[in-house]
């Protein structure tokens, strides 16, 4: 990385302790309610590409021992290099080989069991995704209706904007990666300034 990528890059969390752990709170709360909009605050000078909630929320899960696949937006951005620099996180070409994963709005998002599944023995092994998209909102039209651990009788949560998944519709790929549990991804929907957590307990029982 050149003296001139580093004088563009965005700062990180003005006290870097306090912020990656008021986020990793934040994340750990959207896990514990899936289907939850909850807002994630931070102060760090996130990437011109991609939203700010899902680069504060790398931010405070990725640490030199972590791979990270972008998707071909954010890997051409400057999001690669200030993750890399303010992280030290490896960066990797497949998404199998990622331990944390970042899709754009927009992006093509891989299959979901092109990434790292686990096993039974270590299902801690899989790949935590992060997919942008242009909005969530609790309820209302064309809402999911979510089921499953953390969640009281059901949750709703309306999801503008996925990502493009191929042939395959989300909801479809979602219902084998719970069916595979205790393998499978876990993930994070995130709009600009919002997250939801979807661990991999979680069942998207309908799409209204």
């Amino acid at each position: 990385m050149s003296a001139l990528d580093l004088s563009t890059l965005g700062a990180g969390f003005s006290d870097a302790a306090l912020g990656s752990q008021s986020v990793f709170r934040t994340a750990l709360h959207a896990l514990s309610h899936p289907g939850r909009v909850v807002a994630l605050a931070h102060d760090a000078q996130t990437p011109s590409r991609g939203h700010p909630a899902s680069a504060a929320l790398l931010l405070a899960l990725l640490d030199p021992d972590c791979t990270l696949w972008l998707s071909p937006s954010l890997a051409g951005s400057d999001a690669a290099a200030w993750l890399r620099f303010h992280t030290g996180c490896v960066l990797v070409n497949k998404p199998e080989a990622a331990q944390f994963a970042w899709v754009a709005q927009g992006d093509e998002c891989p299959r979901l069991d092109s990434f790292a599944q686990g096993s039974d023995a270590y299902p801690d092994q899989s790949t935590t995704c992060v997919v942008d998209v242009a909005g969530l909102a609790e309820g209302g039209a064309g809402a999911w209706t979510l089921r499953g651990p953390g969640i009281r009788d059901s949750e709703s949560v309306a999801v503008e904007g996925l990502p493009r998944t191929g042939a395959t519709p989300f909801a479809a790929q979602w219902s084998a990666n719970h069916a595979a549990f205790p393998r499978g991804v876990d993930m994070f929907l995130a709009a600009p300034g919002q997250i939801v957590g979807l661990p991999r307990t979680t069942r998207i029982e309908q799409e209204a």
